[in-house]
């Protein structure tokens, strides 16, 4: 796979771009927010601006952009890392449309869940949540693929220990991405694949 030509690549490019941006230029804001503030996931809460937002006030965007935000380095150095090794292999074996589908429809699922379990005035940030999303597509397609099967079990029973034991965890987003790339994976084995050439 060409790197500069990968989702998975732009993606990791794009979501450290607004971490640094946000972690450094915090005087840069939209609408009286900071860039932070504009993207996290919340229910509903009045913020800084004395003013109520949230998903629940209309700000549904957050639903995915929560993906573009991280709480420090070590945050996102993690997620990143994931998503390069995993999310390469499910890019290059269903291909560039439906990985982009994937990545959108696991955020949502992990956002959803967030938004009907979390307190709702407390704000997630990450893309931990699409990253579950795509643990659940390798548990179910991962012989295809080839992928070690027993390291992706491995792999999700540490981070759900991980996910379940460390404070200040979405747990919610988690378990909603997980399920969201089982649900996903399953309909989209019974779909004709198209393998997408690098």
């Amino acid at each position: 796979m060409k790197l500069k030509n990968s989702i998975t690549t732009n993606l990791i490019v794009v979501i450290t771009g607004f971490f640094v941006i946000a972690q450094y230029a915090p005087k840069i804001t939209w609408g009286g927010l900071t860039l932070q503030e504009n993207l996290f996931l919340i229910r509903k809460a009045i913020f800084p601006d004395g003013k109520i937002h949230g998903v629940y006030a209309g700000e549904w965007w957050r639903v995915v952009t929560v993906v573009l935000t991280h709480a420090n380095w070590i945050h996102l150095g993690f997620n990143m890392l994931v998503l390069f090794q995993i999310g390469s292999l499910i890019e290059r074996y269903f291909g560039k449309a439906r990985y982009i589908f994937i990545l959108i429809f696991c955020a949502f699922t992990a956002s959803l869940l967030c938004l009907l379990l979390a307190p709702a005035n407390t704000p997630s940030v990450g893309a931990s949540g699409m990253i579950f999303g795509l643990f659940g597509i390798a548990l179910v397609s991962g012989k295809k693929l080839g992928v070690d099967y027993q390291q992706v079990v491995g792999s999700v029973v540490i981070n759900l220990i991980i996910t379940f034991t460390v404070p200040n965890i979405a747990w919610q987003a988690h378990v909603g991405g997980l399920i969201g790339g089982i649900l996903l994976a399953l309909v989209l084995q019974a779909l004709p694949t198209r393998k997408t050439s690098y």
